[in-house]
């Protein structure tokens, strides 16, 4: 036991009690009955070993779950779908039970997702099947079709003449829409690059297409529902907007300034868009519109995929559908991706054109029809004589977002209006100014001669006056949509939208139409012409926006780029000039009703377009003579006449007026 004291050498020198030393514990556990042969570490991992092994039994249920799920996935996930569908189908029975009118635009939207649903499970599980039987037809078919498509092509042409007989025999206005239409195309052949090459099959084929889509949005009664429904929907969803901008501006300045009116539904737009790609749901519409424009026309896949995205996206966003394809794509293919940037708008702006006012259901058909006109008149104005790599392709795979997840998806696409906000607002700034300062010059020159009132609007005025006038505007109205098309064109498309919303605002509010020699407002096939005539980057400052987008992604090209830049513009031009032609050939004037009821129970507090009009009828059916006033037509002999144009004189002035003062 002396070994064993501790004494104060021992502790100076560090020695520590045995009782408590490594060594003792090892003398203390080899006198156990424990495994005496083990080592130190041995036994650490073996205390570590029970631990894991613990682990292992608590998630030893969690890891037999997750084998079970992926063994079973493919059932499992039906099984979610399944009782996802059962809820739905609970939830749709019911809100049609509830209220059938209420619920109707959630039983199109059903109808459309299960239509596309059967239809793309028929194709998986039945198409090959269907086609095998239907091959002996085809190959008849296929046989007769070269003297068949000579009587079709008579056939809709007879039926086209027929029709269009019988529909401008009411209003024969419409006459004028359609010289304007057949002289464009004309036009556009006479500058076309290569006249013995033009495709007319798919330049037939696009503005067939065009035209059924025009008569289908503005002729027919489920197309005009449908159209006005979506731009109702779409204002109403734009009005979400102003529960951000009100937070962060205020309400003061959403309400009086401009910028945080309009602006704002940029970003807001631009962030659902950016959601809706990542979901998938965009690449989905482009693809099926592309695939419709590719079968009918016979244009390559790239070039139709651009033009198809343009519908929904602008002119530098659509290119990036088809990136890896541009180094490797024709001039001619080129050519129709800058047309269909040209002769379209973004989404993200058509929402700030919406919230001044213009019609919603106008701008979404001229969009829509601008896509196969694009197609066609780039193909007469540049037809392809090169051998295209992409001619014969099935498809081209569309690359999806770098988003991992919804949220960074809604970021990213408000981040990246940023650019667009201030790129708007700094070209406003500017080119008003610029404007202002050219109509202030042009103002001096023409007083050096006696000239008053010059200005950039009369000159585009006179210049473009007869283009509008083919359009189908009257031609009281021609100067003033001459005018707008000179301001789109030289300008930019946002500036003239702002200036048809003032017209249209004067129009609705019921202003006199001419305020001394300067006309106020413009009628409403005017309007909607001007509508689809404005729809379209289509201007000078878009020549630097497309090459600057275009080169950055194929520095290679720019050559090919700058080489087809100007006459893609012009096609662009034309392409909105067409869709203006169609909207005119095919407008229906909307009728005013009653007016003897209508004035008869309105108070006059206020004046509007309908008011504006029924005065001007019983204006004309008033006839003054020696300082008393009589009635003709619907008004004759009703006791209402008399205190009816008594107060119509109270907002209009009418010589009919100086027999009730």
């Amino acid at each position: 036991m002396e070994e064993n004291k501790i004494t104060l050498d021992s502790l100076e020198k560090g020695t520590d009690n045995p009782g408590f030393s490594s060594v003792g514990e090892e003398r203390l556990y080899d006198e156990c009955d424990g495994p005496c042969g083990e080592s130190k570490e041995e036994r650490r991992r073996e205390g570590k070993g029970r631990f894991s092994s613990c682990c292992r039994k608590a998630l030893q249920p969690a890891s037999k779950a997750k084998r079970f799920c992926k063994a079973h996935a493919k059932v499992l996930r039906m099984v979610v779908l399944g009782l996802l569908g059962v809820a739905y189908l609970c939830y749709f029975i019911a809100a049609c039970w509830l209220n059938f009118q209420r619920a109707l635009a959630l039983v199109v939207m059903t109808a459309v997702v299960v239509f596309f649903i059967c239809w793309s499970l028929f194709k998986k599980h039945c198409g090959a099947k269907v086609m095998l039987l239907l091959s002996p037809v085809w190959k008849c078919f296929q046989k007769s079709w070269p003297w068949l498509k000579w009587l079709l092509w008579v056939a809709l042409l007879g039926g086209l003449i027929t029709w269009l007989a019988l529909d401008t025999s009411r209003n024969p206005e419409q006459l004028i829409s359609l010289a304007g239409f057949c002289f464009l195309v004309l036009f556009l052949f006479a500058c076309s690059k290569h006249h013995g090459a033009v495709s007319w099959r798919a330049v037939f084929w696009g503005l067939g297409i065009e035209f059924l889509f025009g008569l289908l949005i503005l002729r027919t009664t489920p197309g005009i529902q449908a159209f006005r429904w979506l731009g109702d929907q779409i204002q109403f969803f734009l009005g979400y907007t102003t529960a951000g901008s009100s937070f962060v501006f205020g309400n003061t300045l959403i309400e009086e300034v401009f910028a945080f009116q309009a602006l704002p539904i940029v970003v807001f737009f631009s962030c659902v868009m950016s959601i809706l790609y990542y979901l998938g749901i965009m690449q989905w519409l482009i693809v099926k519109i592309s695939w419709l424009l590719q079968v009918s026309m016979g244009t390559t896949p790239t070039e139709t995929l651009s033009v198809a995205g343009n519908i929904f996206v602008g002119q530098t966003e659509a290119p990036l559908l088809i990136r890896p394809y541009l180094a490797d794509m024709t001039r001619s293919e080129i050519h129709t991706v800058m047309t269909g940037g040209f002769s379209t708008i973004a989404g993200s702006v058509m929402g700030a054109y919406i919230s001044f006012g213009i019609d919603a259901a106008s701008l979404i058909a001229a969009s829509v029809m601008a896509a196969p006109c694009a197609l066609a008149m780039s193909k007469l104005v540049y037809p392809e004589v090169e051998e295209s790599k992409f001619k014969g392709k099935a498809s081209i795979r569309l690359s999806s977002g770098q988003e991992q997840n919804i949220l960074e998806a809604a970021s990213n696409g408000a981040a990246a209006s940023v650019g667009l906000v201030a790129n708007i607002a700094a070209n406003l700034i500017a080119f008003l100014a610029v404007l202002e300062f050219i109509n202030s010059a042009l103002r001096w020159f023409g007083e050096m001669v006696d000239i008053e009132g010059l200005s950039f609007q009369v000159i585009c005025s006179y210049v473009f006056m007869p283009v509008a006038f083919l359009m189908g505007a009257d031609w009281a109205d021609s100067p003033l949509v001459a005018e707008l098309l000179g301001i789109k064109i030289f300008l930019n498309e946002f500036v003239a939208y702002q200036h048809l919303a003032t017209y249209k605002k004067n129009r609705l509010s019921g202003l006199e139409e001419w305020d001394g020699s300067r006309k106020q407002w413009i009628s409403e096939r005017a309007e909607r012409i001007a509508t689809f005539a404005l729809c379209g980057f289509a201007n000078l400052g878009s020549i630097g926006i497309m090459l600057g987008g275009l080169a950055s992604m194929v520095p290679q090209r720019k050559g090919d780029l700058a080489s087809v830049v100007l006459r893609a513009l012009l096609t662009g031009c034309c392409v909105s000039m067409l869709n203006a032609c169609l909207a005119g050939l095919l407008h229906v004037p909307t009728e005013v009703g009653d007016c003897v009821t209508f004035l008869s129970t309105t108070n006059f507090s206020s004046t509007s377009y309908t008011m504006y009009t029924c005065c001007k009828q019983l204006f004309a059916s008033s006839v003054l003579t020696n300082g008393t006033v009589s009635f003709t037509g619907a008004w004759a002999g009703l006791a209402e006449s008399v205190l009816c144009l008594t107060q119509c004189c109270g907002h209009y002035n009418h010589t009919s007026c100086l027999g009730t003062t």
